[in-house]
């Protein structure tokens, strides 16, 4: 088999990525901001499957782009979602992006408490006033941020993405979030991950860019 390579100039990778998905994709009835969100999950993960499971709540995107503006902190899961988020983006507006999993207090909080490090991370760092909330990699994350917000309404963030990965607990706590009546971005099933929840948090910062 003859393997024909593309040539493509580097600061023209994205685009032509971008170009491909739409080709492959095609009719799909998404608004544009919408499209532009999976279209970079699509892009992060070469999974086109994320067009039909991605779950928006209908301020989502709004309440997303108003927290991006207005300087807003992210607050990750784990470390390799901090890593995946465009930080130069972020800090256009003043905004930074937090992980607790490593904090000292965390690790004690978890041992003490019978509790995995991303629950006491959520524990310790959830706090009125956040942008958005991003989780990629633990559905325990997810359930006890819901469990704080439930008991303390002044701890909800503007936007929960929540996508974490996983056959444990993973797909069940999504279902939960696309329950909520706050502003969410999940996904339905076992898929998710920290490079689709820093791909939505990007997709997010290009738009409010853009727009």
């Amino acid at each position: 088999m003859t393997i024909k390579l593309r040539s493509v100039k580097p600061q023209e990778i994205e685009a032509e990525s971008f170009r491909l998905i739409e080709e492959e994709l095609g009719a799909h009835g998404l608004d544009p901001q919408t499209f532009a969100v999976v279209r970079r999950v699509i892009h992060a993960t070469g999974d086109f499957s994320f067009a039909e499971t991605l779950c928006f709540h209908p301020g989502a995107i709004g309440a997303g782009l108003a927290a991006i503006r207005a300087g807003k902190d992210v607050l990750v899961d784990v470390n390799m979602g901090a890593v995946g988020v465009n930080r130069g983006l972020l800090s256009q507006w003043g905004g930074k992006v937090v992980c607790g999993l490593s904090d000292p207090a965390v690790a004690e909080l978890a041992r003490s408490g019978g509790l995995t490090r991303s629950e006491a991370a959520m524990i310790r760092f959830l706090r009125p006033g956040l942008g958005l909330v991003a989780i990629g990699n633990a559905p325990t994350a997810l359930l006890k941020l819901m469990e704080l917000v439930d008991r303390r309404p002044e701890l909800q963030p503007g936007l929960v993405i929540g996508v974490p990965v996983g056959f444990v607990n993973a797909a069940e706590s999504k279902e939960l979030l696309a329950r909520q009546p706050y502003p969410f971005i999940t996904c339905r099933g076992r898929k998710g991950g920290s490079p689709v929840a820093a791909a939505i948090v990007n997709a997010l910062l290009h738009l409010a860019r853009e727009q």
